[in-house]
Order: C-alpha cells, then structure tokens, then sequence
C-alpha cells in the first residue's frame, strides 16, 4: 500500500516531457526497468523487490538522476543520499568505503557507486535507517573520492547526510515508529542543571568512558571527567544551535585562520557558566561545579592546572582569532571556525644554556576532551600531477579542466565547540588533520622494507605535524604551501557541500556564505573556489569570480613589505598546476581593468602585479586576496591608513578608498578580566553594582569606575589585588627558576613589575628594552663605585623587575640571539650582590595562554615599544591595560586609539613619528650620526664580553645592527627618549603611588571600546551583512 502511495506522488510530480527527458538522458550502463510499475525514473535494477529512488515503487531499482522531480520533493529525505542510507543499512558488511565515490559534474546524471558481492535485500524495514555506524557506514556531508589506490581521479563533491533541511525531518520523522519515537525522547541525553546530576555524569564517566573507579580517580581523570561532563551539555546546545540554523536558512560565517591560541577550555567553560548559584534558574553554576568537585575531594584549582594549552597558534593572530570566536559565539552570529590539528604545535620552548631550544609540544599527550573526532568525514585533498584538457584540447584556462593529481590525502576534521557568554548558541570551530590514504603497506612490510612501508603515513602526517615549519629550506617551503592548501581545500569543500544542501542558485552563494581570511595564508581558499566553481560545477569563468569576490573579505595584519607572503612560482605550478592557471587568468583580466583606467602606465601595471617579475617569478599572496576580495581591512585606525598609503596604495588608486576599511582589534573581556583576574573583576562588579557581570557583555559600563579613581579605599583594595597577582607571578617564575626564588618577597610591593611578553621580533623590539636593563645596571654600578648605597641608589633606581616572554621562529637568528641575550643579562644581574634586589631580569619560557593569564594581571607597567609604523594592532597593550597595567610605548597599531580612550595622561608615550621612519633610515644610510652616549656605553658592554666571557664576539650581530647596518629598527634614535620616559615611570611609580593608581583605574575604565564583542558586530554590518541568530 505504501508502495503504491509513494509511487502515485512520484508520477504525479513529473510531466510526460520530464519523464521523456529523463530516459532520454540516461547512460548508456544504466539498464531499462525491468519490473511493471509505473516509476518513471532511470534506474539502475538490483531485483530485489524495492526500489531505492525516493519515489518508494515496488520495482528494484536505483534512481540515478539527482534532478528527478521526486529528488525535490518532501518524499522521504528528499534525497537520494537516504536511498543510499538504507542500502547501507541492508549491507553494511558489503559496502567499501566509500560507497559514493563521485558525482560527475561533467556528466550530471550519472552517480557511480562500488559495491562488493551481496546477497538480495531483506523486505523493506524503515528502522534500518538508523542503524548506522562505523566509517563504512558514514552518515555525514563530505567530499568522498574513489578508492585510494586511484591517484587520478579527481575529487568530487557528494551530498552524505549530517544536518537535514526543514522538509527532510518532518518526512524521515513520520517515518519512525511511535515506540521508537517515544524511547527515544523517554532516554535522550539531557543538560545537568545541579550538583546531583553532574556529579551523577562526572561518576559515569570516570567509570565508563576512562576505566577508572573510586580507588584510582587523579586529578587528571578527575580534569577529564569534570570537561567530558561540560562538553556534553556544550554538545546538546551545539546541536540545537546547528539545527536552528539551518532551519532558518540563515547566512554563515567561516573564518579562516592559521592560528587558533585557544588557551585552556575547561577554564573557558566554566567562565560562561552563571557565576553564582542561583543565577539563571535551571542551569549549573561554576560554583556548582566547583562545590561538587570539593565533595568529590578535588579542587577546581588542581583540576584546571591538569590541562595543557591547546597548541594550535603562536601570537597575536592566534589568540585574535580565538577571541573572535568567543565573540561570534557571544553575539550569536551563525559561524564557523576553519584550522589545522597541530599535532605538536609550533614548538615547545626550552631554555638551555640561555639559548632557545624547540622541542615538540606533546599537548595531546593524553587526548582531548573537548575535540570531537570525526573518522567518519574523510576529505580528499590532491597536489602535483598535472592538468588535463583530452576532452577538449581546443579548450583555454577558462574552460571546465580536469587536474590529475599525483599525491592524495585525506583531511580527517576535529570539532571543538565554541560556547557563548549568556547565551546557548554554541558554535564550532574545525580542525583538520591530514592522514594517508593508505597508511600501511602490507607488500613493502611482508618483503622486508618496514621503513617504506609506513612512509606515506609519515608524509601526509607532516601536513599537520606543526605550525610554520622552518621555511629557510626548499622542503620548508614546500611542505608550508602544501600545509596551507590542504586546510584551504578541505575548508572550502566543507562550506560548498553545507551550502549544495540548500538547493540554492550559485548566484546566491555570497548570500549564504560570507568567508574571512585572517591574513595571508587562507589566501589559496580564493583560488580553490574559483576552481570548483568552474571546473566541478562547470560556472562560466567570470560569473564564477565574481561570486568569488563577493564571498571573500580580506584581513591585513602588516605593514611591511617583507612580511607580505610570496610563492615562487616553480614551487606553486609544480605543486598546484591548475591553481596557477587560474592564477594567471586572474591576473590577466585585473590587468586588463587597470589598463583601460590608467592606459600606457607600464609601472603601475609592474607595481600592482599579482606576480613579481623582479629576479625569481613569485605570487604575491596579498595582492591575490584584496583582487579576490570584497572588502580589505586593516586592524587599528594607524594600520588602516598606513597599508592605503604604503603597501596597497596602488590598489587605492585603482578600487578606491571604499574598498579599504578599517575594524580595530579586541579582546574578549570574558578571558582576558573574569578568568585571568578574578579577583579584579569581582572587584569591579561589587563597585559599579553589577552582581550579574552584565559589564563583560557591555564594556562600556567599566566607566562608572571612574568616580572611584580617588577613592582610597578603593585604591587599596585595587592595590592589594595587584599585590596577591604579583606573588601569583613570583610562584610561577620561582618554578621556572628550578626553585630559584629570584624576586625578593619582601620588597614585592615596591618592585615595579615592567613586563613585554610577545613574540620575539627585532621591530617589537626587545632588543631595545634589554639595551635599556644592561644601561641601568651599569649606571647602577658606577653610583656604586662612587661609593653611594644601596639606599642612595635606590632613589636614583628604584626597584625593578624586568620580565621577558615569548618564542621565536626557529629559523630566525637574531629573534633568537635576542633571547641568548636577554638570558645571559639575567646571570649576571641576577647573581650580582651588590645589585640585589634593585634589579632582577626573568625569561619565562613556553609562553602561552596560560601563563599568560598569570603574567598580564601582575604588570604595573607593559612594553609596547616597536618601531613606529610597524606594529598592526596588537592586542596585549589591551590585555594589560585591561589589567590595570600602565602602558610605555610608541605611536603605533593601537596605542594610538588606546591614548584616545584612556587619555594621555595615562599612558607613557615616546619615540619617533611613524611619518619620520622613511627619512630616519635614509639618514642612517647616508648621513650617519653619532649614537647616543648611553647606547654606546651599552654596546660596548656587549663588546667587552661582559655579559658572554667565553665569546665576546656572540653578540655582534646585534650591535652590528644598529652601527653598520643601518639601524633599520631605530633603536638609536628613539633610545635617549626611551630611557627618559622611564625615569619618569620611577618617579610616578616610586613617588606619586597614589598618582599612579589612578590612572590604572582610568585605563581600566575607560578601555571598554577594545572588547572584540565591538569588533564582531562591526565585521558584521560592514563587511559580513550578516544579523545575529538568537535562540528562541
């Protein structure tokens, strides 16, 4: 009865015409149905007394064609994809996987499946639909390949089942039984909402998903459960927040980045739990959470500390990136997140012998979980090979080609779920790591050659091994372009597969979609589009770009030129052959627009080439993404204007201002002052009367501490929390000392903290501010040589601790002899008595989120010192002032707008002008001057091996620097003005604490502009037009 019901629907849903057409487009190995029903599909027969098409007609056929009239329709899943769920359902020991192998676009009607030998199905049994599992039985969205053993075939895009449209789940929903539904909602996984539930789930995990009981519970297990417990109720608002989505059909954001500097999640968790019980009725609170595990006989403190941070970034642009997701998520922007799965991150630093040593970053060292693995999604990634035009050798580069690839792997997605801040919408940010397609060689193994045997294993693994591999070397970079087309390709298939779902014209893709690239490296996602879009869906080349351009928008975060990333072009073509064709086309029709609107300009067409012809023939990445893009924005108003005027200033002259904007950096408050400052933030919450901490939703409210600025009592429970952070920060260097308690506890309250903790850069110059330590000690030392005190020379140098923190790229020498420097300074003030505890100098090593979070509330004063015109943004001089910590810095990246919100009196500025830069260098090389007698009298220090006995000549790069070749960063001409600033930080800090109090609370106050929650909402309704989907 069914049967015929269905195939009554199918007929009365197709015209005589269509079904004309229909058989008319047959293939030629597609077989006529041979039973006598009325489906009028072509079908593919398998006599087995069912037909698989979404039509349910009694014959045994497989409908073939996914633009059949019943493919449309509210019929069973509206899709074949369910046809093919039930056949795996029947036969899940004879399926290979994958069991879609393509959808030809160059030939739409055809599917081609593999099946092994098997038996005839059993009679139609509807629950079999939900009997899925393992990865034969895969039931997601995914771009699927023909077996591995088949390097030539390109991949394709299939439609698999993960999230259903509307119209799917109310015809797969009355299709499972009434007691199968009722079970089913009788015993769904539900939130814990109090002590007793999550203590229940906590148990069941300890003993069901780790293996332990009572008896061997450790923190570890106990840190594992406890994120195992808030992950699945994460899990179930994820769920709903992907289903609400998609039911609304609402546009999707995907941010590409390299870098995710997530930080420690279980922490992260808890901040966006209500902070009290009783709060938000119905849902667990953070002290919930913490009361249990005191029963439980753990504490929170012991547990968080069992985490390691993720190691999935390095700097700046990874913990940018990880505070914009925090904020999408807050905001409830519909979004995604695009990465890669280090498996051992950038590198883990040691110390040793003062020089940095890279070690691997073992932070999956016993899993994760927070991370979803989906084995099950397997995406094809090609490289090398070359492209083919047989079919069609009269064909150009704008036509539809086939690129033969000659390697393949696979990219494997990890999910990690994002929360929001008081709300349920849960985003989620994708990892993908690269995995071989076949990853052991039985023949190679059996006959001897075990190391072959597992080598390709090895080599698509290195795909994801790392973050940045040393590209000083052909491998190194190399492997680099191959690391950023493996996410870029994998990413891109994922957002068109999510976006074929919707069965939407391709003219409506920037309307669904909207992809931001965080800086140059998803740059090759541009060019990976724009070969889908003509090459598999078989759009007209220029119809195609331009839904390209729509799509993409572009995030700088440099301005200088050698920053700006280049691909030789024999690497990219040997690489990525058809990827550089479409390059070329680009690039000629660009050409083409610029030379009709500036004719006969041979050097602005040179100049505004996506390809550098000087020397070695090189892709310039940045150029390729502001043609590939809508919108290019720079990350602080200086920046903005700068790249218009400097680096891009051609690109101007050609789009216009309007292409251009600007959005200027943020941090999310929820990290940066709840979890890392706790005691702050209560503070701040009991003063402006915020019980709730609505404040860090609406930073703006931070103002009302401003007519506490005076108030003593408040000054001095301001000043007792930056006491209890600086004993936080003594702990953690005293362990990074081996015990060494090099900061002397007594005078800790009068002990200047001046911190710069970064990535270790020659224009974040580091080298400037260790100059600045080497000169202060020796002044100090020769007022002791007059014969004064050490209370004499305390009112001259009051006490200070200068700290350091942050890694260079391996394969960056003088970043590198910056840290050797800094390191050797520090044994020898460190263990100079006379000195004591007037001056001490510490590198704290591995520096990441987590240390982090101790670091930044402690500072009273933080080092934004890189030469003007260099820095983008940054985001900690935000992070510290945030704080409470004062500021010394340059007129760069932010400090400009931070000086605007906080005042000048709050911030201690100094140096030269960004628009004094070009002309300081040319001076240096042309009409050089004496250097400044305190610089000198530093760098002979250097010289005389004062601080490296056994080799005085270590450090001559450095001095080299800055006396023979050109000073390029300006140390010498902003060092006299450096030094002056600091003696006015002493005087404030020593004499004026009061003073100086004040305007740690008006920095806080008034630093409310710089919350990435601002930033989301302005990418949001000028670059993305994207609205916030808030749960119902």
């Amino acid at each position: 009865m069914l049967a015929q019901k269905s195939t009554t629907r199918c007929v009365q849903g197709a015209t005589a015409q269509n079904r004309q057409q229909y058989r008319e487009n047959r293939t030629e190995s597609s077989n006529k149905c041979s039973c006598s029903c009325s489906c009028s599909c072509s079908c593919f027969c398998f006599c087995s007394c069912f037909c698989f098409c979404s039509c349910f007609c009694s014959c045994s056929c497989f409908c073939i064609y996914k633009e059949h009239p019943c493919f449309a329709r509210s019929c069973l899943g509206s899709s074949i994809v369910v046809s093919i769920l039930v056949l795996k359902s029947y036969f899940p020991f004879s399926l290979s996987l994958p069991l879609i192998t393509a959808l030809d676009t160059s030939h739409p009607s055809l599917f081609s499946f593999i099946f092994n030998p098997f038996t005839p199905a059993p009679p139609l049994f509807y629950p079999a639909l939900f009997t899925m599992g393992s990865p034969s039985g895969s039931t997601t969205n995914d771009m699927i390949t023909e077996e591995p053993s088949k390097p030539h075939q390109v991949p394709r895009l299939a439609r698999r089942l993960t999230g259903f449209l509307p119209s799917e789940i109310k015809s797969i929903d009355t299709m499972i039984p009434l007691k199968s539904r009722t079970l089913w909602n009788k015993h769904q996984v539900k939130k814990f909402e109090n002590p007793d539930q999550f203590e229940d789930r906590f148990i069941s995990h300890v003993e069901t998903n780790l293996g332990r009981s009572l008896y061997n519970c450790d923190d570890l297990a106990a840190y594992e459960a406890t994120s195992m417990a808030l992950r699945d109720n994460l899990t179930i608002d994820w769920n709903k927040t992907q289903q609400r989505i998609t039911a609304r059909d609402h546009k999707r954001v995907y941010y590409l980045s390299l870098e995710f500097l997530m930080g420690r999640a279980l922490d992260n968790a808890l901040i966006n739990l209500p902070s009290h019980k009783g709060d938000n009725s119905g849902t667990p609170s953070r002290d919930t959470v913490q009361q249990s595990l005191d029963d439980l006989g753990f504490k929170l403190e012991d547990v968080l500390q069992q985490e390691p941070d993720a190691a999935l970034g390095n700097g700046g642009l990874g913990r940018l990136a990880a505070c914009f997701v925090d904020s999408m998520a807050t905001e409830n922007i519909p979004a995604w997140g695009y990465g890669l799965h280090y498996q051992y991150g950038i590198f883990a630093q040691k110390i040793i012998n003062g020089y940095q040593v890279e070690t691997p970053e073992y932070w999956l060292m016993n899993g994760n979980p927070w991370e979803i693995e989906r084995n099950e999604i397997q995406v094809p990634v090609t490289f090398y090979g070359y492209v083919d035009r047989s079919n069609n050798p009269t064909s150009s580069t704008l036509s539809p080609a086939e690129w033969i690839g000659g390697e393949r792997v696979l990219a494997i997605p990890y999910d990690f779920p994002i929360p929001g801040f008081k709300t349920t919408t849960v985003n989620n940010l994708r990892l993908w790591q690269a995995r071989p397609t076949t990853e052991f060689d039985f023949a190679k193994f059996n006959s001897g050659d075990y190391k072959n045997s597992v080598a390709q294993q090895q080599r698509a693994e290195s795909l994801t091994a790392c973050l940045y591999p040393n590209d000083n070397f052909v491998q190194g970079k190399e492997l680099r372009l191959k690391q950023q087309y493996f996410w870029c390709a994998a990413s891109l298939h994922d957002i068109v597969r999510r976006f074929k779902k919707t069965n939407r014209p391709w003219t409506e893709f920037p309307d669904q979609v909207a992809i931001q690239l965080n800086d140059t490296h998803p740059t090759l996602a541009i060019v990976e589009l724009q070969r889908i879009l003509v090459d598999l869906e078989k759009l007209d080349w220029h119809d195609a770009f331009n839904i390209v351009q729509n799509t993409f928008s572009y995030t700088n975060h440099t301005v200088m030129q050698e920053a700006l990333e280049k691909w030789p072009i024999s690497l990219f073509g040997r690489l990525l052959p058809r990827h550089l064709e479409i390059i070329y086309d680009i690039n000629w029709f660009f050409l083409q627009e610029v030379e009709k609107k500036f004719p006969k300009d041979v050097d602005l067409l040179k100049r505004i080439s996506l390809i550098e012809e000087n020397g070695d023939r090189q892709i310039r990445m940045a150029f390729l993404a502001i043609v590939g893009s809508h919108k290019v924005n720079g990350v602080a108003e200086l920046h903005s204007e700068l790249i218009k005027t400097t680096i891009f200033k051609d690109f101007v002259k050609f789009y216009g201002p309007s292409k251009f904007t600007n959005v200027t950096n943020g941090i999310t408050p929820r990290r940066w002052l709840k979890q890392a400052n706790p005691k702050l933030a209560a503070l701040i919450s009991e003063y402006i009367q915020d019980p709730n901490d609505d404040y860090l939703l609406d930073t703006s409210k931070l103002t009302k501490l401003t007519q506490f600025a005076d108030n003593k009592e408040f000054q001095d429970k301001w000043n007792k929390v930056k006491l209890e952070n600086k004993l936080k920060l003594a702990d953690l260097i005293q362990k990074c000392y081996d015990g060494q308690d090099i900061i002397n506890r007594e005078h800790i309250g009068e002990t200047l903290f001046d911190i710069q903790v970064k990535r270790i850069h020659e224009y974040k110059r580091q080298q400037m501010n260790i100059f600045g330590v080497i000169y202060r000690y020796l002044a100090m030392k020769e007022l002791f040589k007059q014969g004064l005190t050490k209370e004499q020379v305390a009112k001259k140098f009051p006490p200070k601790v200068s700290i350091f923190g942050g890694k260079s790229a391996p394969g960056y020498y003088m970043a590198k002899l910056i840290i050797k420097l800094i390191n050797s300074v520090a044994d020898v003030v460190n263990n100079d008595p006379q000195i004591g505890y007037l001056l001490k100098v510490a590198f704290i090593p591995d520096y990441n989120v987590s240390k982090a979070e101790i670091i930044i509330p402690a500072s009273d004063l933080n080092e934004q010192i890189s030469t003007a015109g260099t820095e983008a943004s940054g985001t900690s001089n935000m992070k510290f002032v945030m704080n409470g910590g004062l500021i010394i810095g340059t007129v760069d990246g932010a400090n400009v707008e931070i000086t605007r919100e906080i005042g000048e009196d709050n911030i201690f500025l100094f140096g030269n002008l960004s628009e004094n830069v070009e002309e300081l260098r040319y001076n240096h090389q042309y009409h050089q001057k004496p250097i400044p007698k305190e610089l000198e009298m530093t760098l002979r220090s250097l010289e005389s091996g004062m601080f490296s006995p056994e080799n005085p000549n270590e450090f001559k790069p450095l001095w080299d620097a800055i006396e023979h070749h050109g000073d390029y960063y300006l140390v010498s001409d902003d060092f006299e003005s450096y030094l002056a600033t600091q003696e006015l930080v002493d005087q404030v800090y020593h004499n004026e604490q009061s003073e100086w109090i004040k305007k740690s609370i008006l920095g806080v106050a008034n630093i409310g502009f710089f919350s990435s929650d601002r930033c989301i909402q302005e990418y949001a309704d000028t670059i993305w037009n994207v609205e916030a989907l808030k749960p119902e």
